[in-house]
């Protein structure tokens, strides 16, 4: 499965700028650029962390679903570590937990020279498709 066809009705990520590199249920890798997606004093808003960290962990917990079942967030947690004020932020969702009725993922940003700008970790219940 293409990984970039998991956000292509998504269209909050799409207004991030998300960009998925690579997807599988245990591991998934994207970034989102700066621009665009700041605060008035011009820096990474802190609410396109909680949007990436989410999309990254619930793409992981579609992909470990599959046909069967229909992944849906039930708890994000989000520690603002830093911030940017260019470039891009780079994302990793690793699973934690893949259950047949739960998953959690520990998601980490960072931004291009590698300094930890979020980390999270998002539980997503698995309900019958």
């Amino acid at each position: 499965m293409d990984p970039q066809s998991l956000i292509a009705n998504s269209a909050l990520d799409s207004k991030l700028g998300l960009v998925i590199e690579s997807a599988t249920p245990t591991e998934v890798v994207g970034r989102a650029p700066v621009a665009g997606n700041t605060q008035p004093a011009g820096l990474w808003h802190g609410g396109a962390s909680g949007i990436m960290i989410e999309s990254l962990a619930s793409i992981a917990a579609t992909l470990h679903a599959g046909n069967s079942a229909m992944a849906v967030g039930t708890e994000l947690n989000v520690s603002h570590l830093s911030s940017a004020r260019g470039g891009w932020i780079h994302g990793t969702a690793r699973a934690v937990h893949l259950g047949h009725s739960s998953t959690v993922h520990q998601v980490d940003l960072v931004n291009d020279e590698g300094n930890t700008i979020a980390t999270g970790r998002v539980t997503c219940r698995l309900l019958p498709a």
